[in-house]
């Protein structure tokens, strides 16, 4: 039996602010349980729906240092089980008490620093030894170098190998090296350019860069990216120095909570065989719903996204007039910078019978609108590895990406000649250019009906299940934990 631990600081179902806590949610129930044990273990914030919260069991509790700052800190241990994985929840009051995860950045630092250091105090207390530690992201990033340094006195950790997956590198844990070493009580040496240093401050992630056994990301683009200077947010010679000890695995979707087949948020349910017929009767319910004009021969383009400069939001901005002709509608679901958010608003403002502006989060108005659009926009500056397109394919929805990271990778652009390809793309980060393939996939839409549908056939065929992922994710724990196997 190989025992992996997941550590994160969001996991689906019970905390999520992006695309992390999807993974720690569904890749560990993908896995076949007669060979593999996989745990989970996350903070245990306050703002958890106290329907699991109430049914947490007490596992353990310890007090515990870390450098001066974090001195004789209550740990409590508690622990849950859903869908055959035990999950573990860190409990301390006074750094998870919250309305998200996330805040101010200072304070962020100090809790997962806590946070990391509690996760490998608690396993030899909770008589749980992993092979492997999965780390994600930044706020996870000194499990490694704690594995490797603090905690290599105790035999227990001696065989324990770590890997950290970059979900998005623009988000490091970076704060000055003093106040670190007094939250750490790392010795000044791990403070140097080849270990946590980063432009004279510490860097949390860059910590588990170096001392993790293998790095990985989220797709195979973004791998090759962030090796390079345009890409790689400070970190890309650290990153190409280890480009041997890193790959890039495609993130995948639940497929039973995105199946158009069964779906019960939609208006109505469709598959691949009668999207032709059904799939329009979505979108003039949500046009109504909406207040849209009602006409199903609309070319709807919708975008379900955080409204940040990273999605190429100024570019929508630029070309904007030009793209809600009098055949198009845009609906647009997200929230984020007021300067989009108030961007969208303006548009439906002047725009009401074609752009819709839904500041909100929504997970029912997402669904509707997956089934309910034509195509999909993701003009992204850089995109590590993208859902959107993933479930546009799932629900017979055309994305139209730009050639970057992971949707790169998933989709495949459309040749009319060849009759080939499964969305369209576009490859410089220019307004005009987004504007132009937009409107040739109008051109397939309208003058090609039958490439358009063939086109769909394709997307709905291919397979982003977390299947296909967790074979890869299964050789790569293997090969790093195989010799004791």
């Amino acid at each position: 039996m190989k025992k992996i631990l997941f550590a994160a600081s969001e996991c689906v179902p019970f905390i999520k602010t992006g695309g992390l806590a999807d993974v720690c949610g569904a890749l560990p129930k993908e896995f076949d349980k007669e060979n593999w044990d996989i745990r989970v273990v996350i903070p245990n914030y306050s703002c958890i729906p106290w329907e699991y919260r109430s049914q947490f069991q007490y596992v353990t509790h310890f007090y515990m240092s870390a450098g001066s700052y974090i001195c004789d800190k209550y740990v409590g241990v508690l622990k849950y089980e859903l869908d055959g994985v035990t999950y573990y929840f860190i409990d301390n009051e006074e750094f998870f008490t919250c309305q998200s995860p996330y805040g101010d950045i200072r304070f962020d630092i100090e809790k997962f620093v806590f946070f990391d250091k509690a996760v490998l105090s608690m396993l030899p207390l909770i008589d749980f030894q992993p092979d492997l530690i999965h780390c994600h992201d930044w706020e996870t990033g000194l499990i490694p170098v704690y594995l490797r340094n603090e905690f290599m006195g105790n035999p227990f950790f001696w065989n324990i190998k770590s890997i950290i997956t970059i979900h998005n590198l623009k988000f490091q844990g970076v704060w000055d090296t003093k106040t670190m070493a007094n939250l750490t009580g790392f010795d000044k040496s791990l403070f140097t350019p080849d270990k946590l240093e980063f432009n004279k401050d510490a860097n949390m992630l860059k910590g588990g860069l170096v001392y993790a056994d293998y790095i990985t990301t989220v797709s195979d683009s973004y791998a090759n990216e962030i090796q390079t200077e345009y890409y790689g947010e400070g970190l890309n010679g650290l990153l190409a120095a280890r480009h041997f000890d890193m790959q890039g695995i495609v993130n995948g979707i639940d497929y039973n909570t995105y199946n158009p087949a069964t779906d019960p948020k939609i208006f109505t349910n469709y598959d691949a065989e009668s999207f032709r017929k059904k799939k329009s009767i979505n979108k003039t319910k949500l046009q109504e719903m909406l207040g849209l004009k009602v006409d199903k021969k609309m070319y709807m383009i919708g975008l379900i996204s955080r409204l940040t400069d990273q999605k190429g939001l100024d570019l929508i901005n630029c070309v904007m007039d030009n793209l809600v002709d009098e055949y198009t509608q845009f609906v647009v679901i997200g929230t984020g910078q007021g300067e989009y958010e108030n961007m969208f608003r303006q548009f439906a403002w002047k725009y009401p019978d074609r752009v819709s502006a839904n500041i909100c989060y929504s997970d029912d108005l997402a669904h509707k609108l997956y089934a309910a659009a034509d195509a999909f926009l993701m003009p992204s500056q850089f995109e590590p590895c993208g859902l959107t397109q993933l479930i546009s394919f799932r629900y017979g929805t055309v994305p139209i990406v730009r050639e970057t990271g992971g949707l790169k990778d998933t989709v495949q652009p459309f040749n009319e000649y060849e009759n080939t390809g499964d969305g369209f793309s576009f490859a410089n980060y220019n307004a005009h250019e987004m504007l132009g393939i937009v409107n040739y996939s109008k051109h397939i839409f309208y003058d090609r009906k039958r490439q358009w549908n063939q086109m769909i056939d394709r997307g709905m065929a291919k397979d982003f299940s977390w299947n296909a992922s967790k074979f890869r994710y299964e050789g790569l724990y293997s090969y790093l934990i195989g010799e004791r196997y």
